[in-house]
């Protein structure tokens, strides 16, 4: 994309900036965003990442015992 008004491309470069802040993980920062890291919400993130983790394992070992006796046959 090319920016003749310089104005246009400062709007962009924010967005970018607020963008790569607010939205985008960073693998370095244990995959939160730099803004949960400032405000300090990043041990909140994951943890609750982790909850969710163990609540869909716990899901799939369910929905997968029922297949695994069905083949062994023991249903």
């Amino acid at each position: 994309m090319n920016y003749f008004d310089p104005w246009i491309l400062e709007r962009e470069i924010r967005r970018w900036v607020d963008y790569c802040n607010h939205q985008r993980y960073h693998e370095s920062l244990g995959n939160v965003t730099p803004a949960d890291v400032y405000f300090g919400r990043a041990k909140e993130v994951q943890t609750r990442r982790e909850e969710i983790k163990q609540r869909t394992l716990e899901w799939r070992r369910q929905q997968y015992r029922p297949v695994l006796l069905q083949g062994a046959g023991l249903s």
